[in-house]
């Protein structure tokens, strides 16, 4: 593919007389991890929340392959192949990983019931989220294990694997290695390494410098609501996609 999944057009968003964000433009390409980076307050979570559809922008445009869009709530971000996974995961803790899959998406029929009266299918959702997780090679000890009795690492890999049951288009992740140690944030980069691979378009929002180098395609670096740079993340730039955060490059 030539074009981008995902494209942000002069994107401005307003809290009263505060500029979240300030004529923001962006692309999200397939097979790539876009990383946003920023200090606290720089907009990404603005920016994130509007792509998820919580919040509407005030001026700009987005694009999903090109054509317009407009995304009025999360429901109709989901239906338009976007899942975000947020830091505090958002996981039903006494549910298994296959109820948190489909919580609010259940696989029912039959089709000429009204909703509310369909029979739920538990062997295909537990087989699509069992075939989900063994293709992103994440270990769980049990299937039905609740996900309050697993690591941190294995919870936010279950978070992740949810978002790739849906997402038809692109998957946010935000502070996906946050409060992880080492050897479970090494497999929650993996798995989003293999969310890549597999051709999704990935936006990555992180504050650890190491993970963008490794990881992301490009950088996109957003100071007081305005991206400021846009870089290829690498060893030798790392120094300058700090200052372009911190405003040191002025």
């Amino acid at each position: 593919m030539t074009d981008p999944i995902l494209s942000i057009r002069h994107a401005h968003e307003r809290f009263g007389a505060s500029r979240a964000l300030d004529d923001v433009s962006l692309d999200a390409w397939p097979g790539e991890v876009t990383g946003l980076l920023g200090d606290n307050g720089a907009g990404k979570s603005a920016l994130v929340k509007c792509i998820s559809g919580i919040h509407a922008l005030d001026e700009g445009q987005m694009l999903l392959h090109g054509a317009p869009v407009t995304l009025t709530s999360p429901a109709a971000a989901r239906a338009a192949g976007i899942e975000t996974v947020y830091q505090d995961l958002a996981l039903f803790d006494n549910l298994s990983p296959a109820q948190n899959f489909y919580a609010g998406r259940e696989i029912a029929g039959p089709a000429w019931l009204p909703r509310p009266l369909r029979f739920l299918n538990k062997p295909a959702m537990r087989q699509n989220a069992a075939e989900v997780i063994d293709r992103l090679q994440v270990r769980l000890p049990h299937p039905d294990t609740p996900v309050a009795m697993m690591s941190g690492g294995q919870r936010q890999a279950i978070a992740v694997a949810r978002a790739t049951v849906f997402a038809r288009n692109i998957v946010l992740l935000d502070e996906p290695t946050a409060a992880l140690g080492l050897r479970e944030a090494r497999k929650v980069l993996d798995l989003i390494a293999r969310l890549r691979d597999a051709g999704n378009a990935v936006i990555l929002i992180t504050h650890n410098m190491e993970h963008v180098t490794e990881l992301a395609d490009r950088a996109v670096v957003l100071r007081q609501g305005r991206k400021v740079g846009e870089l290829k993340p690498e060893a030798g730039s790392r120094q300058e996609l700090v200052a372009l955060i911190v405003g040191a490059e002025q």
